[in-house]
């Protein structure tokens, strides 16, 4: 007996085929996501804090400190080990602030690396201090005004750290340094500081220094500061680097920027 709708039935099977095969080519092509853009960087910055050894006072700020900093620990001090395993823990990178002659008669610390010393004796100091601060991922210069100036001394020094597969960060305390020019020679891994941060140790001071840091690094894309371990100084950090960070600025290790110059 022929059905008496059977053109409508054959539609409304039809309608649904359709909407049968939109419903798996949607499952099977569903649109992906939109991609999260790359947040634009402004520019990089490296925070160097200098001095640590003396004592532990102010650890905690630092490890509650959470954007990255580059954490220079002296040698030979009741403290060093400790702050270098705090520091280390906390997440920051750990290089060692070797102790070098300065111009001018200041208190030296115990084995500061001077001029007229001889080259045994040079190396093993630093083979000396490398073993107690083990975290180490590159040298500074402790003071060293006179002694990053002598390009004998500094070729001793900038060669035992290409051995061990450091850098060598130059905290620049001479413009006649020839630590920049002999890293190049040597084809160490180098990186030169831009700015110090709390010359003055007043809050307001240390917050024009960042600032100063901040427009540097806007500029030139790269930017490497310096401050000590201070109360103030780590305070301040604590209080602008996520603002920074929100304003579009990356803060890295002193080894993601040390390069070797061509």
């Amino acid at each position: 007996m022929p059905v008496k709708n059977k053109p409508l039935i054959i539609l409304a099977l039809f309608l649904l085929l359709i909407i049968f095969i939109a419903v798996i080519l949607t499952l099977l092509y569903k649109k992906a996501p939109p991609r999260k853009m790359k947040p634009i960087i402004k520019g990089r910055i490296a925070i160097v804090i200098d001095d640590w050894g003396y004592h532990l006072d102010n650890l905690a700020i630092a490890g509650g400190i959470k954007q990255r900093l580059t954490c220079a620990v002296l040698p030979g001090l009741r403290n060093s080990r400790e702050a270098a395993q705090y520091l280390h823990k906390s997440g920051h990178e750990v290089i060692l602030h070797l102790p070098m002659e300065p111009k001018g008669k200041l208190r030296l610390e115990k084995d500061t690396i001077a001029v007229n010393m001889a080259q045994q004796e040079v190396r093993r100091i630093l083979d000396k201090d490398l073993g107690e601060i083990v975290f180490a991922k590159g040298v500074s210069n402790h003071m060293g005004s006179r002694l990053t100036e002598d390009i004998k001394q500094c070729e001793i020094i900038l060669l035992e750290v290409k051995k061990r597969k450091l850098y060598f960060l130059d905290s620049f305390v001479t413009a006649k340094s020839v630590c920049g020019r002999l890293a190049k020679k040597i084809g160490v891994k180098f990186a030169k500081r831009d700015v110090f941060l709390d010359n003055r140790n007043e809050a307001e001071y240390i917050k024009a220094q960042v600032r100063s840091l901040k427009n540097l690094a806007q500029v030139r894309g790269i930017a490497v500061g310096i401050g000590h371990d201070r109360k103030n100084t780590l305070l301040v950090l604590k209080e602008m680097l996520p603002q920074l960070v929100k304003e579009g600025y990356q803060f890295v290790f002193v080894s993601e920027i040390a390069r070797v110059d061509k």
